[in-house]
C-alpha cells in the first residue's frame, strides 16, 4: 500500500477534494440528466445517449472504447493497477408513455425513462468526471476505474452479456452500481448483504385451434377457455412443483384472444414474467414450464407453443463490496445515509456481471422526504434530483476507497 493510502490525513484531504469536484459538477449533471430524460432511447437504440457520453468523456481526456452496437466502456487511473473497480450504469428507457408533466418530460412518443436509467447514467458520468480530476491520487494508490455504460438492461437477454463478451470485465476486481428506489428518501441508500433481486424470465404462450361459433363449443376447441386455464393453472402448478421457499411468482402482463363476443378465436397469446427469489430453484426450471403448459392445454384439444426465455439470476451482493459502499455512503452523504433494504422480485442483469467478479448494487433513494411514493416502470415517475449528487458522491468515494 502506498504512503498516500496509508496516511489518514492525506486520504481525508483527497476524499474532500473528490467530493468538492462532484459538488461543483452537480448543476451540470442535473441539466445533462434532464436532457437525457427528454430524449429517451429504448434497448439497443441508445445512439444519441452513447454519442453524448463519448463526447463528454473524451472532452475530459478519458479513454473510451465503444461497444459493438450502443454503449461504451471508459477507463482512467493506473495503467498497471493493483485494483480495478468498475462502476456500471444502464442507458435504455422503456416503451411507456410519460405522464409526469415535467418541463423536461420525454419528447419521444410512448417512450420514457420510467426506471431511472437516466439518473444511473448521470451518476456514473459524474463519478467519472470527478475521479478524473484526482487521477494522480488514483495512480498513486494503484487504482484503475472502469465505467460501464451498458445498453439494453430492460430486455432479455440484457446488455450485460455484451459487456462480458467485449472483455469489459477483464481484470475487474469489483463491480458496483446503483438503482433508483422511489420507496426510500433521497439522501439515503439501501444496502443488504446477499440477494437483493430475483431471477426473472419471460414466458410467452401461444395457443392455436380451429376456432368456431360460441354456440357450439363442443364441436370445436374452446381456445379462450383453454387460455384461461393456462393463465390460472400454470402459476398454481409451478407453486407445487418448485420449493415454495424459493419465492415463485408468475404474473401475466399481456393477454390477447378474439375479436367478437360470439366467435371462438383460433389463436390466443399470453406474455408474462416468472420471478424466483432463489437461484437454485431458478436453475431447476429447465423444461418445466413447457411441460406444464402442454399438460394443462391437452384436454382442450388446442396446440400450445411455449417460449421460456431465460433472463437473469438474482443479484447477490458481496459482503465486502457492501461494506465498501457503506463506508463510502457514510463519508460521501453522511451518518445515517445507509438504510436496510429487502430482497425484491425485480430482475436486474447486473447479476451477470456478478458472475465474473464480486460486487454490489445499492438502492439509491429518490423520494422527496414527505413526498409521494412513486412506482418504477410507470409513466408518472418523478425523481428528486438531489439523488444525482448523492449517488455520484458515493460511487466516486467507493472507487477511491477500493484500493
Amino acid at each position: 500500500m502506498s504512503d498516500l493510502a496509508a496516511d489518514p490525513a492525506t486520504s481525508t484531504v483527497t476524499t474532500r477534494a473528490l467530493l468538492a469536484e462532484v459538488d461543483a459538477l452537480v448543476p451540470q449533471l442535473v441539466l445533462w440528466r434532464r436532457d437525457l430524460h427528454a430524449h429517451p432511447e429504448t434497448a439497443r437504440t441508445e445512439t444519441r445517449t452513447t454519442a453524448f457520453l463519448r463526447d463528454t468523456l473524451r472532452s475530459r481526456e478519458i479513454a473510451v472504447t465503444d461497444l459493438p452496437r450502443t454503449g461504451l466502456i471508459a477507463d482512467l487511473g493506473a495503467t498497471e493497477p493493483r485494483h480495478r473497480v468498475a462502476l456500471r450504469a444502464d442507458l435504455d428507457a422503456l416503451p411507456v408513455p410519460e405522464r409526469s408533466e415535467l418541463s423536461y418530460a420525454s419528447t419521444v412518443p410512448d417512450v420514457c425513462h420510467a426506471c431511472g436509467h437516466d439518473v444511473h447514467t448521470t451518476v456514473v458520468l459524474g463519478a467519472a468526471l470527478a475521479l478524473k480530476a484526482i487521477e494522480p491520487a488514483l495512480i498513486e494508490r494503484g487504482i484503475a476505474v472502469r465505467f460501464l455504460f451498458q445498453p439494453a438492461e430492460e430486455v432479455m437477454p440484457g446488455g450485460a452479456h455484451e459487456l462480458v463478451e467485449a472483455g469489459a470485465m477483464h481484470g475487474v476486481d469489483r463491480v458496483l452500481a446503483v438503482h433508483c428506489d422511489p420507496s426510500i428518501d433521497v439522501g439515503t441508500v439501501g444496502l443488504a448483504d446477499g440477494p437483493i433481486t430475483a431471477a426473472c424470465d419471460a414466458i410467452d404462450v401461444t395457443l392455436t385451434g380451429p376456432g368456431g361459433h360460441t354456440s357450439r363449443p363442443h364441436l370445436t376447441a374452446d381456445l379462450t377457455f383453454a387460455l384461461a386455464k393456462v393463465l390460472t393453472d400454470l402459476p398454481a402448478a409451478l407453486s407445487r412443483r418448485l420449493d415454495p421457499r424459493g419465492g415463485v411468482a408468475l404474473v401475466w402482463g399481456q393477454i390477447d384472444a378474439g375479436n367478437a363476443a360470439n366467435v371462438i378465436p383460433s389463436t390466443g397469446h399470453a406474455l408474462g414474467t416468472l420471478r424466483i427469489l432463489d437461484a437454485e430453484e431458478w436453475r431447476r426450471l429447465d423444461g418445466l414450464v413447457e411441460r406444464l403448459v402442454q399438460e394443462i392445454a391437452a384436454p382442450y384439444q388446442v396446440r400450445a407453443q411455449v417460449r421460456h426465455i431465460r433472463g437473469v439470476p438474482p443479484v447477490v451482493n458481496d459482503r465486502a463490496a457492501v461494506d465498501l459502499l457503506r463506508r463510502a455512503a457514510s463519508a460521501a452523504i453522511g451518518d445515517g445515509a445507509v438504510v436496510p433494504t429487502r430482497q425484491s422480485l425485480g430482475g436486474e442483469d447486473f447479476s451477470w456481471l456478478l458472475e465474473t467478479c464480486p460486487g454490489a448494487m445499492a438502492r439509491l433513494g429518490t423520494r422527496t422526504p414527505g413526498g409521494h411514493t412513486y412506482e418504477l416502470h410507470q409513466g408518472d415517475l418523478v425523481i428528486d434530483e438531489a439523488a444525482i449528487g448523492a449517488g455520484a458522491r458515493m460511487l466516486a468515494v467507493a472507487a477511491l476507497l477500493s484500493g
